[in-house]
C-alpha cells in the first residue's frame, strides 16, 4: 500500500510550491525534487539511497518534529512518516546552508 504525501496546513504546501517557483530557476530541477517528493509514496525510508538520512535528534520545524532528510542537490526536504495512517508529512524545503538543520 502507497502512502499519501500531505503538508500540516495549507501554509506549508504554498510555501513548498512557491519556494520551488521562485528559487529553483530550472524546471528539470523542480521537476526532479517533485519526481523525489513523489516517490516516497513507494518508498518512504528509501535507506538504500544516498541521499536519504534519519535525523538524530529530530529538528522541530515549526509544530512539527522532522526525523528524516531527503537530499536532492543543493536542497534538503524535511518531513516526517506516519506508518499507521500510511502518511508523509512535508514539513519544509531548505537550501542546504550552516543553518538547515536548526529549528
Amino acid at each position: 500500500m502507497s502512502y499519501d504525501i500531505r503538508y500540516p496546513t495549507l501554509r506549508l504546501k504554498r510555501y513548498f510550491d512557491e519556494f520551488l517557483q521562485k528559487n529553483i530557476p530550472h524546471k528539470n530541477q523542480r521537476e526532479k525534487i517533485a519526481d523525489e517528493v513523489g516517490g516516497l509514496r513507494d518508498n518512504p525510508r528509501p535507506f538504500h539511497e544516498k541521499g536519504f538520512t534519519e535525523i538524530k535528534p529530530p529538528i522541530p520545524v515549526s509544530y512539527h518534529l522532522a526525523e528524516y532528510r531527503l537530499r536532492i542537490g543543493d536542497y534538503r526536504v524535511l518531513y516526517n512518516v506516519d506508518d499507521r495512517q500510511k502518511i508523509v508529512w512535508i514539513l519544509d524545503i531548505r537550501i542546504r546552508a550552516e543553518k538547515t538543520y536548526r529549528g
